[in-house]
Protein backbone atom coordinates (compact mmCIF):
# COMPACT_ATOMS: atom_id res chain seq x y z
CA UNK A 1 0.00 0.00 0.00
CA UNK A 2 2.89 2.05 -0.67
CA UNK A 3 1.12 4.51 -3.28
CA UNK A 4 -1.11 6.13 0.32
CA UNK A 5 -0.78 9.77 0.72
CA UNK A 6 -1.41 10.00 4.59
CA UNK A 7 -2.30 13.20 6.51
CA UNK A 8 -0.78 13.67 9.92
CA UNK A 9 -1.81 16.28 12.12
CA UNK A 10 0.67 17.06 14.92
CA UNK A 11 3.30 16.51 12.74
CA UNK A 12 6.17 18.14 14.94
CA UNK A 13 4.86 16.45 18.32
CA UNK A 14 6.02 13.61 20.17
CA UNK A 15 4.12 11.21 18.34
CA UNK A 16 3.68 12.63 14.65
CA UNK A 17 7.53 13.37 14.65
CA UNK A 18 8.08 9.99 14.96
CA UNK A 19 5.11 8.72 12.40
CA UNK A 20 5.86 11.04 9.81
CA UNK A 21 9.70 8.98 9.14
CA UNK A 22 7.92 5.58 10.05
CA UNK A 23 5.42 6.33 7.50
CA UNK A 24 8.32 7.04 4.80
CA UNK A 25 9.67 3.70 5.95
CA UNK A 26 6.32 1.91 4.82
CA UNK A 27 6.15 3.71 1.21
CA UNK A 28 3.57 6.15 1.93
CA UNK A 29 3.14 9.63 0.63
CA UNK A 30 3.55 11.58 3.64
CA UNK A 31 1.64 15.00 4.12
CA UNK A 32 3.30 17.10 6.96
CA UNK A 33 0.54 19.16 8.67
CA UNK A 34 1.79 22.13 10.67
CA UNK A 35 0.91 25.67 12.24
CA UNK A 36 3.97 27.09 11.46
CA UNK A 37 4.72 28.38 7.93
CA UNK A 38 8.63 28.00 7.73
CA UNK A 39 8.65 24.36 9.12
CA UNK A 40 9.90 21.67 6.70
CA UNK A 41 10.13 18.48 6.89
CA UNK A 42 12.40 16.14 4.78
CA UNK A 43 10.56 13.45 2.73
CA UNK A 44 7.40 15.12 3.41
CA UNK A 45 5.25 17.08 1.95
CA UNK A 46 4.60 20.29 4.45
CA UNK A 47 0.97 21.95 4.86
CA UNK A 48 -0.05 25.08 6.56
CA UNK A 49 -2.99 24.60 7.92
CA UNK A 50 -4.86 25.12 11.64
CA UNK A 51 -7.28 22.77 13.37
CA UNK A 52 -9.07 25.99 14.54
CA UNK A 53 -9.53 27.32 10.86
CA UNK A 54 -11.76 24.56 8.62
CA UNK A 55 -11.09 26.36 5.18
CA UNK A 56 -7.36 25.37 5.95
CA UNK A 57 -8.22 21.68 7.35
CA UNK A 58 -10.25 21.30 3.42
CA UNK A 59 -6.94 22.08 2.19
CA UNK A 60 -4.58 19.80 3.61
CA UNK A 61 -7.20 16.99 2.95
CA UNK A 62 -7.25 17.35 -0.61
CA UNK A 63 -5.92 14.17 -2.17
CA UNK A 64 -4.81 12.71 0.86
CA UNK A 65 -6.27 8.61 1.43
CA UNK A 66 -6.05 8.84 5.48
CA UNK A 67 -5.05 11.03 8.24
CA UNK A 68 -3.76 10.41 11.50
CA UNK A 69 -5.69 12.51 14.53
CA UNK A 70 -3.42 13.60 17.55
CA UNK A 71 -5.82 15.73 20.02
CA UNK A 72 -3.97 19.43 20.36
CA UNK A 73 -3.36 20.54 23.78
CA UNK A 74 -6.52 22.88 24.10
CA UNK A 75 -9.49 23.22 26.03
CA UNK A 76 -11.99 22.86 22.89
CA UNK A 77 -9.41 19.59 21.61
CA UNK A 78 -12.65 17.28 21.47
CA UNK A 79 -15.12 19.68 19.57
CA UNK A 80 -11.86 20.16 17.26
CA UNK A 81 -11.20 16.74 16.56
CA UNK A 82 -15.02 16.02 15.71
CA UNK A 83 -14.72 18.84 13.33
CA UNK A 84 -12.01 17.95 11.37
CA UNK A 85 -13.54 14.31 11.42
CA UNK A 86 -16.11 15.50 9.74
CA UNK A 87 -14.68 17.78 7.41
CA UNK A 88 -12.16 14.31 6.62
CA UNK A 89 -15.29 12.26 6.02
CA UNK A 90 -17.05 14.89 3.42
CA UNK A 91 -13.89 14.83 1.62
CA UNK A 92 -14.38 11.00 1.40
CA UNK A 93 -11.23 10.30 3.20
CA UNK A 94 -10.86 6.56 3.61
CA UNK A 95 -8.96 6.09 6.79
CA UNK A 96 -9.07 7.28 9.86
CA UNK A 97 -6.64 6.50 13.15
CA UNK A 98 -7.47 8.58 16.28
CA UNK A 99 -4.80 8.60 19.06
CA UNK A 100 -6.93 8.82 22.35
CA UNK A 101 -5.74 7.97 25.58
CA UNK A 102 -5.80 4.32 27.70
CA UNK A 103 -9.07 4.06 29.74
CA UNK A 104 -11.09 6.35 27.38
CA UNK A 105 -14.38 6.35 29.01
CA UNK A 106 -17.59 8.85 29.25
CA UNK A 107 -18.18 8.58 32.60
CA UNK A 108 -14.37 8.87 34.04
CA UNK A 109 -13.47 11.56 36.80
CA UNK A 110 -10.80 12.71 34.13
CA UNK A 111 -11.70 15.07 31.59
CA UNK A 112 -9.23 14.15 28.92
CA UNK A 113 -10.73 10.59 29.20
CA UNK A 114 -14.44 12.06 28.55
CA UNK A 115 -13.11 14.36 25.91
CA UNK A 116 -11.05 11.70 23.70
CA UNK A 117 -14.29 8.92 24.90
CA UNK A 118 -16.46 11.35 23.23
CA UNK A 119 -14.32 11.88 19.93
CA UNK A 120 -14.17 7.99 19.74
CA UNK A 121 -17.94 7.89 20.17
CA UNK A 122 -18.21 10.32 16.99
CA UNK A 123 -16.26 9.01 14.47
CA UNK A 124 -17.87 6.03 14.99
CA UNK A 125 -20.90 7.07 13.66
CA UNK A 126 -18.94 8.43 10.76
CA UNK A 127 -18.87 6.46 6.99
CA UNK A 128 -15.11 5.94 7.43
CA UNK A 129 -12.73 3.32 8.13
CA UNK A 130 -11.28 4.26 11.92
CA UNK A 131 -8.80 3.10 14.14
CA UNK A 132 -8.15 4.00 17.74
CA UNK A 133 -5.36 3.93 19.55
CA UNK A 134 -5.06 4.34 23.09
CA UNK A 135 -1.61 4.82 24.58
CA UNK A 136 -0.84 5.09 28.32
CA UNK A 137 1.18 7.26 29.83
CA UNK A 138 4.19 8.80 27.86
CA UNK A 139 7.48 8.03 29.26
CA UNK A 140 8.73 11.32 26.46
CA UNK A 141 6.41 13.00 28.82
CA UNK A 142 9.37 12.97 31.26
CA UNK A 143 11.21 15.64 29.00
CA UNK A 144 8.71 18.45 29.96
CA UNK A 145 10.63 18.07 33.31
CA UNK A 146 14.43 16.99 32.56
CA UNK A 147 15.80 20.13 34.02
CA UNK A 148 14.57 19.09 37.33
CA UNK A 149 15.22 15.62 36.99
CA UNK A 150 19.09 16.87 36.24
CA UNK A 151 19.65 18.39 39.21
CA UNK A 152 18.64 14.96 40.80
CA UNK A 153 14.43 14.61 41.50
CA UNK A 154 11.57 13.21 39.25
CA UNK A 155 8.83 14.50 41.24
CA UNK A 156 5.03 13.48 40.52
CA UNK A 157 1.85 13.01 42.98
CA UNK A 158 1.72 9.05 42.12
CA UNK A 159 3.09 7.51 45.39
CA UNK A 160 3.77 3.50 44.40
CA UNK A 161 1.12 2.89 41.51
CA UNK A 162 2.59 1.80 39.03
CA UNK A 163 1.95 2.35 35.47
CA UNK A 164 2.49 0.52 32.06
CA UNK A 165 4.00 3.45 30.41
CA UNK A 166 5.02 3.39 26.75
CA UNK A 167 8.04 4.81 24.44
CA UNK A 168 6.33 7.23 21.91
CA UNK A 169 8.34 5.53 19.37
CA UNK A 170 6.42 2.77 19.66
CA UNK A 171 2.95 4.74 19.20
CA UNK A 172 4.59 5.94 16.31
CA UNK A 173 5.83 2.49 14.63
CA UNK A 174 2.01 1.10 15.64
CA UNK A 175 0.19 3.63 14.24
CA UNK A 176 2.21 3.49 10.63
CA UNK A 177 1.22 0.14 10.70
CA UNK A 178 -2.55 0.14 10.98
CA UNK A 179 -2.44 3.96 8.90
CA UNK A 180 -0.89 1.25 5.88
CA UNK A 181 -3.23 -1.57 6.52
CA UNK A 182 -6.59 -2.59 5.59
CA UNK A 183 -7.28 -4.84 8.54
CA UNK A 184 -7.78 -2.52 11.70
CA UNK A 185 -11.42 -1.52 10.86
CA UNK A 186 -13.48 -0.49 13.60
CA UNK A 187 -10.75 -1.96 16.04
CA UNK A 188 -9.67 -0.09 19.27
CA UNK A 189 -6.18 -0.85 20.64
CA UNK A 190 -4.65 -0.59 23.90
CA UNK A 191 -1.10 0.92 23.33
CA UNK A 192 1.24 -0.09 26.51
CA UNK A 193 5.35 -0.44 27.60
CA UNK A 194 6.05 -4.40 28.18
CA UNK A 195 5.64 -4.41 31.99
CA UNK A 196 3.61 -1.81 34.79
CA UNK A 197 6.64 0.61 36.54
CA UNK A 198 7.04 2.79 39.62
CA UNK A 199 8.22 6.18 39.09
CA UNK A 200 10.98 5.05 41.98
CA UNK A 201 11.66 2.65 39.11
CA UNK A 202 11.63 5.12 36.38
CA UNK A 203 14.40 7.04 38.68
CA UNK A 204 16.72 4.32 39.21
CA UNK A 205 16.25 3.13 35.08
CA UNK A 206 17.54 7.40 35.09
CA UNK A 207 20.00 6.69 37.51
CA UNK A 208 21.86 3.98 35.74
CA UNK A 209 22.06 5.31 32.25
CA UNK A 210 22.83 8.99 33.12
CA UNK A 211 25.52 8.36 36.23
CA UNK A 212 23.42 10.62 38.05
CA UNK A 213 21.87 10.32 41.51
CA UNK A 214 18.02 10.53 41.12
CA UNK A 215 14.99 10.33 43.45
CA UNK A 216 11.75 10.33 42.81
CA UNK A 217 9.80 11.85 44.99
CA UNK A 218 5.78 11.73 46.03
CA UNK A 219 4.42 14.86 45.54
CA UNK A 220 1.08 15.98 47.33
CA UNK A 221 -1.45 17.02 44.55
CA UNK A 222 -1.47 20.52 46.00
CA UNK A 223 2.06 20.82 45.84
CA UNK A 224 2.26 19.62 42.28
CA UNK A 225 -0.23 22.09 41.78
CA UNK A 226 1.82 24.34 42.94
CA UNK A 227 4.50 23.83 41.12
CA UNK A 228 3.41 24.24 37.91
CA UNK A 229 0.94 26.78 38.20
CA UNK A 230 2.55 29.53 36.88
CA UNK A 231 3.79 27.15 33.30
CA UNK A 232 0.55 25.37 32.57
CA UNK A 233 -3.07 26.60 31.71
CA UNK A 234 -5.44 26.20 34.45
CA UNK A 235 -7.55 23.91 33.05
CA UNK A 236 -4.78 21.92 31.74
CA UNK A 237 -3.19 21.49 35.09
CA UNK A 238 -6.94 20.61 36.68
CA UNK A 239 -6.81 17.52 34.15
CA UNK A 240 -3.16 16.75 34.84
CA UNK A 241 -3.94 16.34 38.70
CA UNK A 242 -6.79 14.01 37.34
CA UNK A 243 -4.70 12.15 35.29
CA UNK A 244 -2.18 11.25 38.41
CA UNK A 245 -4.95 10.98 40.68
CA UNK A 246 -5.92 8.00 38.20
CA UNK A 247 -2.62 6.75 37.91
CA UNK A 248 -1.95 6.51 41.64
CA UNK A 249 -5.67 4.58 42.30
CA UNK A 250 -3.56 1.66 40.24
CA UNK A 251 -5.86 2.20 36.87
CA UNK A 252 -3.86 2.41 34.40
CA UNK A 253 -1.25 -0.97 35.64
CA UNK A 254 -2.47 -3.29 32.77
CA UNK A 255 -0.03 -4.98 30.11
CA UNK A 256 -0.79 -5.40 26.35
CA UNK A 257 0.87 -7.04 23.53
CA UNK A 258 -0.30 -4.80 21.55
CA UNK A 259 3.06 -3.17 20.13
CA UNK A 260 4.41 -6.45 19.42
CA UNK A 261 1.63 -7.57 18.06
CA UNK A 262 1.44 -5.10 15.24
CA UNK A 263 4.63 -4.06 14.98
CA UNK A 264 6.41 -7.78 15.31
CA UNK A 265 8.66 -6.47 17.88
CA UNK A 266 8.55 -5.72 21.86
CA UNK A 267 7.65 -2.56 23.47
CA UNK A 268 10.50 -0.66 24.14
CA UNK A 269 11.13 -0.67 28.10
CA UNK A 270 12.15 2.33 30.36
CA UNK A 271 15.91 1.03 30.57
CA UNK A 272 15.60 1.25 26.40
CA UNK A 273 14.20 5.31 26.79
CA UNK A 274 16.65 5.84 29.91
CA UNK A 275 19.18 4.62 27.59
CA UNK A 276 18.69 6.38 24.55
CA UNK A 277 17.25 9.76 26.29
CA UNK A 278 19.82 9.59 28.55
CA UNK A 279 21.95 13.27 27.51
CA UNK A 280 18.34 15.12 28.43
CA UNK A 281 18.85 14.00 32.01
CA UNK A 282 22.51 14.50 32.48
CA UNK A 283 23.42 17.30 34.69
CA UNK A 284 25.63 19.71 32.54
Amino acid sequence: MSNLTILVTGATGTVGAALVPALRDSGAQVRAMTRNPDYTLTGAQTVVADLHDPDSITTALNGVDAVFLNSPSTEDAAELQIRFLDLAAQAGIARAVVLSQYGATRSSPVRFLRWHAQVEEHIRRLNISATVLRPNLYLQSLLAFADTIAQGTLAAPIGTAAVSAIDTRDIADAAAAVLTSNDHDKETYTLTGPRAITHSEIADALNAATGNTIAFQDLPPEHFTAALENYVPQWQLEGLVEDYAHYSRGEASSVTTTIADLTGRPARDVDDFARDYAAAFTRQ
